[in-house]
């Protein structure tokens, strides 16, 4: 821009000085010119005085240097010329000053010569006698002038020249030097040039625009950021070329890697090589999904284009911890078989005393017994069914039992009197210590809870044993502590015990008339309550069970 304010500048202050040098040298000229006609014209007065009182006799001797006499008759024939012979000079009725003068009495006019380099300047007078004279003059035109005037001009020309690239490089520096120091952070606090403001509003409203824009991308940035941050599967976004755009904590420790790799290469971040085997897999073929295992723990990942029209700007990649699942689906197939199995037990047991008794092959002092084992295999298989679908109410997570104020320590007192007999038939003593404790939650889960802890301490007790029960209150928590006197857990098996179906003892167990669900009831109702469940037993001494309940 300053170049070419510089340039226009220069320009134009030539074509000014051209443009000047023209002009004045043109007035100037007319100027002398016209005042060399006025006294050509006072000469011509002057001179025909003279003539009237002398005629021919005033040309003698006359010496008129610089200026052309000529007298002429009425008819237009020259009388007299101070340069030429007038025999060889033609007729002047037909001049212009002439024609003016005898029209008149005065004429004048002006010719340039055929090369333009010469101009002459004509005045006739009208003489009383008729004839005319006429006085002229020669000039060298304007453009002989200017020739003449070629070395002053050049220097001024010159000096011109130079002050017009010393004026120019200041003023442009000076016209350019607010634009350069604009404010475009605050356009509206400049005020250089009015001419500006138009434009300076408008960049102010861009800005403006512009800044809550960014305020809004700012925003949904972090709330994506935050989103994604809280996942805990893992997710990462990468642009056509495989560079990632995005990646969350979880997909970062999947990665093994601490520092920020945004913007590098996906298959370049990771170090595990079957992971990079299997995401180059998955990235090939565009979408799809893969395995992935790492620390004991199994991944799906899930691969699937980002659309923008009709055109794939990415991809979005998704970590799976699939290992509960993995691990939800094996209990659900052994739940399944092992439901099977013990139904199957007690139903061949019913089929088979009732086929007997069928086709009459028991003796009628026998049919009582055979009965009562049909009752008992029938209670049985009702104690298994009840134990499944209080299980499944509890995996669906008991959202639609009502919750209040327990006292658990009541709970605890009921159940040791309903499990009296129990104890009574098993030579085991039950006992229950502690102080009214209150806790918020479902009564009757709470109940199951204390009911199955007691109910397998009285049926895994030796005879003549004890059970206590302790109810706690502390500042934090309630704890609730079955304690008994019984044959104990070894310590593989204390972690199992809670599963489904599983018995330490399996004979033991249906010799009790266990389910192997019970412990299972006791860990899904601790969950729903926010209890923690610890196990303490010493084989041959006893087991010692804790639920700590927060309040």
């Amino acid at each position: 821009m300053t170049k070419r304010i510089f340039r226009s500048i220069c320009f134009a202050a030539l074509a000014v000085f051209f443009a000047s040098t023209l002009l004045v040298a043109g007035v100037f000229y007319n100027y002398f010119s016209d005042i060399q006609q006025a006294q050509l014209k006072m000469q011509a007065r002057l001179a025909a005085q003279g003539i009237a009182q002398e005629g021919m006799e005033y040309f003698g001797g006359l010496e008129a240097e610089g200026c052309r006499m000529t007298w002429i008759a009425a008819d237009g024939t020259v009388l007299y010329d101070s340069q030429s012979n007038t025999v060889d000079m033609e007729n002047h009725l037909e001049r212009e000053e002439v024609k003016e003068a005898i029209a008149t009495g005065y004429g004048e006019s002006r010719r340039y010569s055929s090369t333009l380099m010469e101009r002459s300047l004509y005045s006739a007078q009208l003489l009383p006698d008729g004839t005319i004279l006429r006085l002229s003059i020669s000039q060298n035109s304007i453009l002989m002038l200017i020739f003449g005037m070629t070395q002053p001009i050049y220097a001024v020309f010159a000096v011109a020249v130079i002050l017009s690239l010393v004026l120019s490089v200041r003023i442009s520096k000076k016209i350019v030097r607010p634009l350069n120091e604009l404010d475009l952070d605050n356009p509206l606090s400049n005020k250089e040039y009015d001419e500006l403001l138009p434009l300076l509003r408008r960049m102010d409203d861009q800005q403006k625009q512009l800044h809550q824009k960014e305020t809004e991308l700012c925003w949904k940035q972090k709330e994506l950021d935050t989103i994604i941050g809280s996942m805990k599967e893992g997710m990462i976004l990468l642009n056509q070329k495989g560079k990632i755009l995005s990646v969350n904590s979880t997909a970062k420790k999947l990665l093994e890697t601490k520092k920020d790799c945004v913007r590098a290469d996906l298959l370049s971040v990771s170090e595990n090589p079957k992971l990079k085997e299997t995401l180059s897999a998955i990235l090939n073929g565009g979408a799809g999904e893969g395995m992935f295992a790492m620390g004991g723990e199994n991944y799906r990942i899930f691969a699937s284009p980002v659309i923008s029209g009709d055109m794939a700007i990415g991809t979005a990649l998704f970590f799976f911890n699939v290992t509960e699942k993995e691990k939800t689906e094996q209990l659900r197939r052994e739940f399944t078989a092992n439901v099977s199995h013990e139904l199957k037990t007690p139903l061949h047991s019913i089929s088979g005393y009732a086929e007997l008794m069928k086709n009459g092959l028991v003796k009628e002092g026998d049919i009582l017994p055979f009965a009562g084992k049909i009752y008992g295999e029938a209670q049985r298989m009702i104690r298994l069914v009840e134990d499944i679908i209080s299980l499944s109410h509890l995996d669906e997570g008991a959202g639609d039992m009502g919750r209040e104020e327990v006292d658990f320590y009541g709970l605890a007192c009921k159940a040791a009197e309903n499990l009296m007999p129990q104890g009574l038939a098993a030579h085991v003593a039950v006992e229950v210590y502690g102080t009214p404790a209150f806790l918020y939650g479902n009564g009757q889960l709470l109940y199951s809870i204390v009911y199955n802890l007691c109910d397998n301490a009285i049926k895994y007790n030796r005879e003549g044993g004890k059970v206590s029960i302790t109810v706690q209150e502390t500042e934090k928590e309630i704890v609730l502590t079955v304690k008994d006197t019984g044959i104990g857990i070894e310590k593989e098996h204390q972690e199992r015990i809670f599963e489904r179906f599983y018995r330490v003892d399996k004979s033991r167990s249906k010799a009790v008339g266990g389910t192997g669900l019970g412990l299972s009831i006791v860990k899904h109702a601790a969950k729903i309550h926010d209890a923690r469940i610890e196990v303490e037993s010493v084989t041959g001494e006893g087991t010692s069970v804790m639920v700590r309940f927060p309040k």
